[in-house]
């Protein structure tokens, strides 16, 4: 689910799916979902093929709830995990295989919970993230800490290197930003992607890495990964049993703990003071936010 800005899933569920599993939803489902015929976690069977074109037709003229701006059908294919596609696309299979007239599916559509998501409040109640050897950037005094949670293969979390960038920028005094890991089930390479940084933050260059591999998101590999870790003087004997060590696996894992403790939903998040911020991270939207903090 995509919602402000941010790739979301119910990533307690995800991680109890097996990973050949996911993988193959992701080539059953590489389609064009205009044309597509069958949909994610989309339970057409039993319907004639007129109910099943009328399903269809709805899924793809209907928007999503989530705050994607996708068609159900676009949003089914683009993002699985989308609770909200899901239980909307469920509303309509049932009420068109009961007979419902195409109006009336919508309408029972639109009496449900998953076409209304709550709005969240712009920031949470404080929670305890633990940050002890993390990645961080700006002055350990700073009066406001900005935790992020990011994926390294997510293409929101691109975007917001630049939008947090501009935050640093203009509190240059008063603002730390420290980064926390949460690859996504649904990036192949998001997993060794994230080993990769904190390999190379044993020798001191988290944050040159971490610019090198959101520069190279859509061609990551282990061998792009080793090619850009040579790239940056790393010393690669240390860096690759760093990069397969269980200790390098089991940070990773503490990083997806503490989001998930923390009730990470998205990415990429950002929590101000133990606060999950839950709007846009333009500086326009959030400057207004950390001038409040004391």
């Amino acid at each position: 689910m995509l919602y402000n800005g941010r790739m979301t899933r119910p990533f307690r569920l995800a991680r109890q799916v097996p990973a050949w599993f996911l993988l193959g939803a992701v080539f059953l489902f590489a389609q064009d979902w205009k044309t597509a015929t069958s949909l994610p976690a989309v339970d057409l069977e039993g319907l004639t093929a007129a109910k099943k074109a009328s399903v269809l037709k709805l899924l793809r003229n209907r928007d999503c709830s989530c705050g994607c701006k996708m068609k159900l059908a676009e949003c089914r294919v683009e993002d699985p995990g989308c609770t909200y596609s899901r239980g909307m696309s469920a509303v309509v299979v049932a009420a068109i295989k009961e007979g419902k007239t195409e109006i009336a599916a919508l309408a029972a559509v639109e009496a449900t919970r998953f076409a209304h998501p709550p709005e969240p409040k712009l920031l949470d109640d404080p929670v305890s993230i633990p940050t002890a050897g993390s990645p961080v950037m700006g002055p350990p005094n700073a009066r406001i800490t900005l935790v992020e949670f990011s994926d390294f293969q997510c293409p929101y979390c691109v975007k917001a290197i630049h939008q947090l960038d501009a935050v640093m920028k203009a509190f240059p005094n008063q603002v730390k930003l420290i980064f926390k890991q949460f690859p996504l089930d649904s990036h192949p390479q998001a997993s060794i992607s994230a080993a990769a940084a904190l390999a190379a933050h044993q020798q001191s260059k988290f944050w040159p890495m971490h610019d090198a591999l959101f520069a190279n998101r859509e061609r990551l590999s282990r061998k792009t990964i080793l090619d850009l870790a040579t790239g940056l003087g790393l010393d690669m004997k240390r860096f690759t049993a760093d990069l397969d060590s269980p200790e390098i696996r089991k940070a990773v894992a503490r990083d997806i703990g503490d989001g998930d403790h923390a009730g990470v939903e998205a990415t990429p998040t950002v929590f101000i003071n133990g606060q999950r911020y839950n709007g846009s991270l333009e500086l326009a939207a959030i400057k207004p936010i950390l001038d409040k903090v004391k």
